[in-house]
């Protein structure tokens, strides 16, 4: 279908829907299920079988098959089957993990994917681009992502960036007429949009013609399918000290059947514990618990309104030192609300909060409503100039589109004025608020066909374009004597923290020129709106918390300086020998100098997003791992260049989500704090399990190479080693992954992010008690061996026994930095449940008649339990009384 030929009534009558109303509900529905999910195929998932296969790759545990099967052609058939049935429970136990793992990615990239504006039964709403249908009606602004292919069909100053499907990087214009040419190319039909492109500047609306796989976009997916899967600075850190640790536990392995042979065991004995004692030994569920800690951190986070994009975020956001933050939406409430409007030269006080339509308009104590002069015109022109729309939601007024437009609405709404208005006004042009020209205009044709123009933006932008001022009694020359006047008045507005804005108008002819560099000039200054965005509730105490843990904030604003640093100071952000820089100080500044000065600043106004790069370059020469929030399309170079580039969910643009490693779905200063934390934490619990993992191998390996040395039998058969590993490594180690956070973790510094994994003292925390462990099993079991071959069996289930709980006694010490005593051991159920489910597993075996030969165990008395608790105890209370 060649729909860049037809026109706009053309493409709705083909595709039964109308640019007024959209897509009934019920018409979506029927669509989605006829053509399937706005999505490209990707790589196709590996099978479930060969996920569960791949967990009996590891070299180890095939020669432990081996080993097996040897053990069952010698007729050892009890050893051979319980050996077996341990491998599958932990061949399913790494299935499991890594489905985990898998399942939360998903869900990951299915929280982080984008969304469009789409006009269904008249109203517009946000839905998931994977939700949008051939038909749909949807709205695409500067920074969006095209949601599929579209016939455009209003533009205002649109330009696209295609250089995904054509190479090229320069934008293209587009516009809403048909083209009656025949077989065009991609890049020469600027009539439509193409799934996957960027919208660079303007905004337009347009009607879904192609989703999936049926876009220009999905035909280059058809020829080329492939997904990357990319790991982690820590997870690539991991693998290098696994292949450390294998190498380690090899050699020592094969130490002790070296010498287990020499001092008179069976070969075949040997060599099966030494097996067995290798894959105990290995810790090869490390980078799948890593990946699972990972993903449930980021779980966590999502629960948080914080949505990871990148999981090496999660590592750094435990490093950050600064956090830049916008200040609008971001550490405020971004509900703007009108709160003096100056006009005629004098000021109005307006009642009334948020996005609540009830107000009135005061001057001079006196409730001055329709009757002051010019108000109502003044209002009416911020109601046209205008992108955004009044809806409610949940019985409040809610605002969609930009929450200053909004105020200029709901001010708007106070004096009696509706939106109905808008019928008798047609805008003939648009030029869209962009960060470079700080304004928008619009031409609009009234019902008597006369033409003028609108403009809204920052003062200091439209004074120097304004000729004239209106008063009360008309329009007037603007003197020096006015502008005077205005520029106090701002200073005066800016002082009780109220945020600026401008707007002017300008009668126009029929045949005067319709470009911008011609059209804003000799305007008519029409007055001033006061607007305040209130400070989050949650952010002042986020700011302090953040300051206690080493983390510097910083508020980043376009605001007048005085406006930021009266909302600085309120949040105490600002310390009394604070510096704030403006948007020209640091035009005249070189990334140098801004660097010799940066630590002492904590507010930017005035500011671009171009300076938000310098400001990010100066912070990192300066050492600092930097976190910065933007929302905007010209936030994305920043973002990037940024250690943890932290985009707005609600009021951010996709180029900008896609820049970011972190989304946060409230726009809110407290979600950053919040993800800090659990960054910090979950990197704290892969610290945990390491220690946890490492100690208890380091104990396994040690009772077996000090019986050897000693020339004692053995204290653990192969059954028993795997056994343990079985019970111990796995839930005990996941349920550290989801350990709560220190309470301190916000009262320490920002963590070196060149900091190896053993920094700390971990090394010796892993190395002191392993050796611990291993010595107290060893004690314990020739203890109750005593030299007498009647006994083995019984020093071998003491053995086993103390070994078992000195591990689920020592994972609970693993959840401290300090001692075991410094926490509520029954703080973490998941822990808890898992050591219990662990205890119950170890008396399965133990007290089981049937499985007693085939683990080589005897029933226990109390007294036999008391001496283990004591002995298993032993390693964890001698450190819990030192700081070590």
């Amino acid at each position: 279908m060649k729909w860049y030929q037809m026109n706009a009534d053309e493409v709705e009558q083909k595709l039964y829907v109308t640019t007024k109303h959209g897509l009934a509900g019920k018409q979506a529905d029927e669509r989605l299920k006829q053509y399937g999910p706005n999505r490209l195929e990707s790589e196709k998932s590996v099978s479930k079988w060969l996920i569960f296969l791949k967990q009996f790759q590891d070299f180890m545990v095939l020669i432990l098959l081996a080993a097996t099967l040897i053990a069952g052609l010698l007729g050892e058939y009890v050893d051979a089957i319980a050996i077996m049935v341990i491998v599958l429970v932990n061949g399913f136990l790494g299935y499991f993990q890594e489905q985990k793992a898998e399942k939360s990615l998903t869900k990951l990239k299915e929280m982080s994917a984008p969304s469009a504006q789409v006009l269904r039964d008249g109203k517009w709403e946000k839905v998931p681009s994977q939700e949008i249908v051939v038909g749909d009606v949807v709205r695409i602004n500067s920074g969006d992502r095209v949601p599929a292919d579209i016939r455009i069909v209003q533009a205002n100053s649109l330009e696209t960036e295609e250089s995904a499907l054509t190479g090229e990087s320069l934008p293209v214009q587009k516009h809403a007429a048909s083209i009656d040419k025949d077989k065009l190319d991609a890049q020469d039909q600027v009539n439509m949009g193409f799934m996957n492109t960027m919208v660079t500047r303007g905004s337009g609306v347009g009607i879904v013609v192609g989703t999936g796989m049926d876009t220009v976009m999905g035909q280059i997916a058809s020829l080329m399918v492939k997904t990357e899967k990319t790991t982690t600075p820590l997870e690539h850190k991991l693998a290098e000290l696994g292949k450390v640790l294998i190498s380690v536990a090899l050699v020592l392995t094969a130490l002790v059947v070296l010498v287990g042979v020499y001092q008179g065991h069976a070969v075949y004995n040997m060599f099966l514990a030494g097996v067995s004692l290798a894959v105990a030994a290995i810790p090869e569920g490390l980078p799948a618990i890593v990946t699972v800690a990972l993903s449930l951190g980021v779980q966590r986070m999502i629960r948080k309104n914080a949505v990871v994009r990148k999981l090496s975020a999660v590592e750094t956001l435990g490093c950050a030192s600064v956090i830049c933050s916008d200040k609008t939406g971001t550490m405020t409430e971004n509900q703007m609300t009108v709160k003096e409007v100056f006009l005629n030269g004098k000021m109005l006080y307006v009642t009334g909060d948020g996005y609540d339509i009830n107000g009135d308009y005061f001057w001079n104590k006196e409730n001055v409503g329709n009757t002051f002069p010019n108000l109502e015109k003044m209002l009416l022109y911020g109601m046209l100039c205008n992108n955004a729309s009044l809806i409610v939601k949940k019985g409040k007024y809610a605002v969609d589109g930009d929450p200053t437009d909004g105020a200029l609405l709901v001010a708007a709404r106070k004096l009696g004025l509706q939106r109905k208005l808008h019928d008798n006004y047609r805008i003939i042009k648009e030029f869209p608020f962009d960060s470079e020209r700080k304004r928008m205009s619009v031409v609009i044709e009234d019902e008597n066909n006369m033409r003028f123009l609108i403009t809204k933006g920052a003062p200091e932008v439209l004074l120097p374009r304004s000729a004239y001022m209106m008063k009360e009694d008309g329009r007037t020359l603007l003197n020096s004597g006015d502008e005077s006047h205005i520029h106090d008045t701002i200073d005066n507005m800016a002082d009780k923290a109220l945020r600026t804005l401008a707007i002017g108008m300008k009668p126009l002819k029929k045949n005067d020129s319709l470009e911008s560099a011609v059209l804003e000039k000799d305007l008519t200054f029409i007055g001033l709106y006061g607007m305040m965005d209130p400070p989050r509730k949650d952010v002042k105490k986020a700011i302090a918390e953040c300051r206690a843990a080493g983390i510097k904030s910083v508020m980043i604003t376009g605001d007048h300086e005085k406006t930021a640093r009266a909302i600085a100071t309120e949040l105490d952000l600002l310390p009394e020998n604070g510096m704030v820089l403006d948007g020209y100080q640091l035009n005249k500044m070189s990334v140098t100098e801004l660097e010799d000065i940066i630590d002492q600043v904590y507010v930017f106004a005035r500011v671009t997003p171009e300076h938000k790069l310098k400001i990010v370059n100066a912070f990192q020469e300066k050492g600092h791992i930097v976190a910065m929030t933007g929302d905007g399309v010209n936030d994305a170079p920043a973002i990037k260049a940024s250690d943890i580039g932290i985009s707005m969910g609600e009021s951010g643009t996709d180029v900008t989500k896609e820049a970011s490693s972190l989304v946060l779905m409230d726009d809110n200063f407290a979600t950053i704090k919040s993800a800090i934390i659990e960054g910090r934490n979950i990197y704290e619990n892969i610290r945990k399990f390491i220690r946890y993992l490492l100690a208890s191998n380091v104990g396994e390996i040690l009772v077996m190479l000090f019986a050897m040395l000693l020339a004692m039998p053995l204290p653990l058969v192969p059954v028993q080693i795997l056994w343990v590993n079985l019970v111990t490594d796995g839930l005990p180690a996941m349920a550290l992954g989801l350990d709560q956070s220190e309470d301190d973790v916000m009262k320490r510094g920002p963590r070196n992010p060149k900091e190896g994994v053993f920094a700390r003292e971990l090394g010796f925390k892993i190395i002191s008690r392993g050796i611990l462990i291993g010595a107290a099993t060893l004690v314990a079991f020739m203890l109750a061996y005593q030299g007498n071959p009647d006994n083995l069996v019984y020093g071998q289930t003491i053995a086993f026994t103390t070994l078992v709980m000195a591990q689920l006694i020592h994972v609970f010490d693993c959840r401290s930095e300090h001692s075991i005593f410094k926490r509520n051991p029954f703080e973490n159920k998941y822990l808890v449940l898992a050591v219990l489910s662990s205890v119950a597993l170890l008396a399965v075996v133990i007290y089981w008649e049937p499985l007693q030969p085939v683990f080589h165990t005897t029933a226990l008395g109390i007294r036999d339990w008391m001496f283990i608790l004591g002995m298993s105890a032993l390693p964890s209370i001698l450190f819990g009384f030192t700081k070590k």
